[in-house]
């Protein structure tokens, strides 16, 4: 199955007070575990996330040609030949198809556009992981979100690779685990840098960007000061350090 809205919360419970455990963006494939009232249970293909999201039609197929390269791209109505904004959105490294396109905007659903300026080829790389990172600066911290509306800090490092389709688990505790610890102490740019319950990055050998619960945001601090402030206030100190390097596309 694909889904076909902007995004779409998934929760641990079949029930609306539930908590938000992930989400999922446009064009990103799941597999319906089994059905329960308005609920499905659900596992995503690209990370194997389980949890539950409400019961609507979704499609079975899709042919993704492009995909979004900017934080948030509007999506547009045509209206006797203009192009109208509808206030709604498609995120970054959603994976749409091509139905129309002109010089300005591409078609990838009845009546719905986008410009092409926010879009890449399906098969694009971006090898700038800071620029990324860096992009989704002061966005809005929130547990279980994927987009430039709120994001978590697990999902600020695993967009990176969602984009480039390349695996990269959802949850801290499994990114953990999937990481190879390096041996070097100095910190690097591209260091990801886990506690029990989260990650940040490193962006030079002095700054460190992170969705940091405490602040509500995503935001940049110094490396040393940031290790010391979790460990003063969460009581948690470094679990592991990896280099991004040793996941990212190769050139």
């Amino acid at each position: 199955m694909i889904n076909n809205f902007s995004k779409i919360n998934i929760y641990e419970e079949p029930k609306i007070n539930s908590k938000l455990s992930s989400q999922m963006i446009y064009g990103e494939k799941f597999k319906i575990i089994k059905k329960r009232n308005n609920w499905l249970k659900i596992k995503t293909n690209y990370d194997n996330y389980t949890g539950y999201i409400k019961n609507k039609k979704f499609p079975i197929k899709s042919n993704p040609k492009f995909k979004i390269y900017s934080l948030k791209s509007e999506i547009f109505r045509e209206i006797n030949g203009k192009f109208r904004k509808t206030n709604k959105f498609l995120y970054f490294a959603s994976r749409i198809s091509k139905i129309d396109e002109n010089k300005e905007f591409l078609k990838f659903e009845k009546n719905k556009w986008v410009k092409k300026k926010d879009l890449k080829k399906i098969n694009h790389i971006e090898r700038n992981y800071n620029k990324i990172f860096k992009s989704f600066l002061n966005s809005k911290y929130l547990w279980g979100g994927k987009t430039a509306d709120g994001i978590d800090c697990s999902s600020l490092i695993q967009i990176y690779f969602y984009y480039n389709k390349i695996f990269f688990p959802r949850d801290t505790k499994d990114q953990i685990k999937f990481c190879k610890k390096k041996n070097k102490k100095r910190f690097l740019k591209g260091d990801i840098i886990f506690w029990k319950g989260h990650v940040g990055i490193c962006l030079n050998q002095s700054k460190f960007i992170h969705a940091y619960g405490p602040r509500k945001k995503v935001l940049i601090m110094p490396i040393n000061y940031s290790i010391r402030l979790i460990e003063k206030t969460a009581k948690l100190v470094v679990k592991k350090i990896c280099n991004i390097q040793n996941l990212s596309p190769r050139s």
